[in-house]
This record gives C-alpha cells, structure tokens and sequence, in this order.
C-alpha cells in the first residue's frame, strides 16, 4: 500500500509539474506577446489619404494625358524602393509625405488612386490623390492640359469610400476613416497662375485683386475641407503655400538676382498664409461634429532652409540641381549625355531638384518640421501627435 501511495504520489507531483511548465510557458509567451508584438502593431500607421498637387504626387499624373509629368529619368533617382527608375514623383527622391509616413511607422506608401488595382490599399495603409499641376481651383493647371484639381481628388475619394463601406460596414468605415490622417498640400499652382499669363477664371489682364485673390482660395479649400469632413474626415494636415518667390521658376521669368525673391509674390502667400491659419482656427471652434484642422507652416520653414543652407549642408539654394536656371527648365535624361539636361553631381548639396521642386534632402528637414516641431511651424499640434489623437 505504501508503494501504490508513493507511485501515486511521483505521478501526480509530476503531473502538477508538467502543469506548471505548461503554464509558464504559456504565460512567457503571453508576455512576449504584450511586449514585443503588441508594440509592434500599436506603431503601425493608421491609414493616409493625400490630396494635393507635384509637391505629394506619388504618379497620378502617369496616367493622365498630360504636359506635367516626373515618369522619366532622372526624377526618383535616389528613390531606393523604385531602385532609382521614375515613379511619378517630382523630385530626385522621397516626397515630404512620403518621408512622414514612414517616420509614423508606414511600411509602403499610399499608392497613386489613378494606378490599376489599389482599391484594397484603402482600407490599409491609404490612397494618393494628389496631381501634378492641379490647384484648390479647377481652372488651374489648364495650359499642362491634364490633371485631377482637389475638387476632382475629393470625389476619387467618394469613391474610395464606398470601397471601404463595401468592405467593413457603413459604421466600422466611419470609425476607419475617424482615425485615418487627411493630408492637403495645395494652392502653389493656383499662386504661380497668378502671376503667369490668364488663365480662365481671370479675363486677360483683368487680373483680381491679390486680396480678391486669397480670398476666393480660402473659399474654395474651405469648401473642400468641409466635404471631406462630412464624408467622415476628421484629422487635417493643411499645408500653406511655400515662398513660391525663391524658386528658380519664378526668379527666372522675373529676371531677379541671385539670393533675392520676389517680394510681390511672397508678399501674395504671406497674405494668403495668414487667411488660411485664421480660417483653420475657425473651423477648429466651430464644425461640428468635432475634428482637428492642423495648419503646416511651409512657409517660413523653407524660407529658413533657403537663408540659411549652408547651415543644413547646402551649398546651392539658387539654382535647380536638374533641368537648368533658364527656360524651357525641363529635366530629362536622353540616350546620350548631348541630348539630356544638365544635373549636378551632388544632388544632396541642392535645395532644389528642378525649378519647381525640392530635393529629397530638403523635404527630409522640412518633413521632421511638420512631424516634431513646435507651435511656430505646426499647429494647434504636430503631426507626431495628430497620429495618436483620439486614438
């Protein structure tokens, strides 16, 4: 009997053992889990849809019938997913919301609306609306003939959103599309219209009034904005206008000296800047329901980099590192070195990519900016803590 008792005892203690061990096990497991991969899934970005202009196009413009184009090289030469070939970006490299999605955690970036099959993109990491030339007004761009104006990138996001409803349901979609980041980078080309020769909305040399003129942008966007938030948009990332008066574009056709910008034209922006800021601020108080209108100061954060290259590494804050100083600007590469443009040997060193455009290098510092700075540059908050807001 002693010995059935033992046996018993050895069995049951070895039992209550491998018990244990199990249950360690699971419970190691279990806190690996809440440590390691939890982390990991809370630093995923939520979803980004992108409305904008060449500034953020990701490749729209590749599938439109247009004279505004970056599907050639040399641009996206320094773009590493692409391994240097052309993807539509107007720049050498990264764009700035390319360079934020990735600080916010982004494996891939929202891929361009217009492109085949990106409908499932919606309901993941995003959609890029954004189309080289296109402005806040319908009219602008005309003379590069196509391009998607914000008004026409609002309804490529209707749809979009009836994918997502399709998708999860008319309420898991708003709770979705609640938490997702609406990015707007718009109204340099309606400024550069402006001041080139007519366009539609202005008869000949009738040109409005510049006070006119900023307010019928501030009209017209916050109409955009207002539609966007009742398809369920409710956290805003609205870009101001650049100092558009320091490109080489502008500098070029204006004959201005070297170092020097035009005053009328930054003058305009300022102006406009200010209007844009007042009426974000108001929106903030006032739309219901609630949502969060936050205003990016690309403004004096360029206008910084410019005074102040060198200091961030620049050698050259004047002329464009592809497509020349003078017109027709156009960077391309051909077949031979006689038939291509001239691009510079350090891209890193420019501050322009061509005449429009920023490097990749100065959108990395105008991105951090947008992502970490304070008050003077992004506000009521920036964008690291929009993406955590009212999570």
């Amino acid at each position: 009997l002693v010995i059935i008792v033992i046996i018993t005892y050895i069995e049951t203690m070895y039992i209550l053992h491998n018990l244990a061990t199990f249950t360690m096990t699971i419970l190691i497991i279990f806190i690996f889990q809440m440590f390691y991969v939890l982390p990991f899934c809370s630093s995923t970005s939520i979803a980004t849809f992108v409305f904008g202009d060449s500034l953020v196009d990701a490749g729209n413009n590749n599938f439109l019938f247009t004279l505004s184009k970056a599907d050639s090289p040399p641009y996206g030469i320094d773009f590493k997913p692409s391994h240097g070939h052309p993807t539509g970006r107007f720049t050498n490299g990264l764009t700035i919301s390319d360079i934020v999605g990735e600080a916010l955690g982004d494996n891939s970036f929202p891929p361009p609306y217009l492109a085949p099959n990106v409908e499932s993109n919606a309901t993941n990491i995003g959609i890029n609306y954004a189309s080289g030339s296109s402005g806040i007004l319908d009219a602008t761009g005309t003379l590069f003939i196509g391009r998607v104006p914000l008004r026409g990138q609002i309804s490529n996001f209707e749809e979009s959103r009836k994918y997502i409803v399709n998708s999860m349901g008319e309420e898991n979609a708003k709770r979705f599309i609640k938490k997702a980041m609406f990015s707007i980078t718009i109204g340099s080309n309606d400024v550069i219209n402006y001041f080139q020769p007519s366009i539609p909305f202005i008869s000949d040399d009738k040109k409005v009034s510049p006070t006119t003129f900023q307010d019928f942008l501030i009209s017209n966007l916050t109409m955009s904005l207002q539609r966007l938030h009742k398809l369920g948009a409710r956290k805003f990332v609205v870009v101001g206008v650049g100092p558009l008066g320091c490109i080489p574009f502008i500098r070029a056709i204006g004959l201005i000296s070297k170092g020097k910008c035009s005053v009328e034209v930054n003058t305009l922006i300022r102006n406009y800047n200010k209007k844009l800021k007042v009426e974000l601020h108001r929106l903030n108080k006032d739309i219901k329901p609630k949502a969060i209108f936050i205003y990016a100061n690309s403004y004096d954060v360029f206008r910084e980099i410019i005074l102040n290259h060198k200091q961030h590494g620049f050698e050259n804050a004047d002329a464009p590192c592809c497509g020349g100083y003078f017109p027709p600007f156009v960077c391309y590469k051909g077949k031979d070195a006689n038939t291509s443009s001239v691009m510079c040997d350090d891209r890193g060193k420019y501050v322009f990519w061509d005449a429009y455009h920023p490097t990749e290098a100065a959108n990395v510092i105008i991105a951090k900016k947008f992502l970490y700075g304070d008050a003077s540059v992004i506000s009521p908050i920036n964008i690291f803590h929009l993406h955590n807001y009212g999570s």
